[in-house]
């Protein structure tokens, strides 16, 4: 079907790969849709059509896509013979991995969701991902847990991008162990967490020992 069939929406997708060319120079910016819909031959009134809220709303748009990839590759792991501190290592390499080769538009997409403008769709991509993430992993966590982890994970994450934003090292060697040693590091956290929960368990109660003063003639 030629691309003056196609409606608006239908055009999204087109718009979107094509505008990626063009971040890396200008950002992404209404420039960049712009030249995306000069190269895939429709007009500036369709790009506004398929993308009301202009480039922002490409951006939005991209990371959306960016979850929906990594979900799907996470469905292709063998998780039940995993650990779960691998399959959330192994969860993000995969999104760092399929972001390769558009490095400098996330970048660029960072530094626009860092304008404050953009601050709040920058904070609700990031948790997005990181409930992308466990819901692909198969949490089922619905107490105070569904947020610490993906508070957790958000931290952990953001991290590990700017990290691979600036690493050279082959293959992001650097940003692998990077990357183990903040899955180390809320391990340890939990690792302590749990156990305070089971000392605090076994201490004696306050509550009890008071009463026992009270009434010493009455059972604890």
């Amino acid at each position: 079907m030629a691309k003056a069939d196609l409606t608006p929406e239908e055009m999204r997708k087109p718009l979107l790969d094509a505008m990626l060319a063009h971040v890396p120079f200008d950002g992404w910016s209404d420039k960049a849709l712009k030249a995306a819909a000069e190269d895939t031959g429709v007009s500036a009134g369709i790009a506004e059509l398929a993308f009301p809220r202009g480039a922002i709303e490409a951006l939005e748009m991209h990371l959306a896509d960016a979850d929906a990839r990594m979900a799907a590759a996470i469905a292709g792991l063998d998780l039940p013979a995993m650990k779960i501190r691998d399959r959330v290592t192994a969860a993000i390499r995969i999104r760092l991995d399929q972001a390769e080769g558009h490095r400098e538009a996330v970048r660029r997409g960072l530094a626009t969701l860092a304008l404050p403008a953009h601050a709040g769709l920058g904070a609700k991509a990031l948790w997005n991902t990181a409930d992308t993430i466990w819901r692909s992993l198969g949490d089922t966590s619905t107490d105070h847990n569904w947020y610490t982890k993906r508070m957790t994970l958000s931290a952990v994450y953001s991290a590990v991008l700017l990290y691979w934003l600036s690493d050279e090292s082959e293959g992001y060697a650097d940003t692998h162990a990077f990357l183990d040693r903040r899955i180390e590091d809320v391990m340890k956290i939990e690792k302590a967490k749990w156990e305070f929960r089971k000392a605090k368990e076994n201490m004696p109660s306050i509550a009890r020992f008071l009463g026992r003063l009270r009434y010493p003639g009455r059972a604890a």
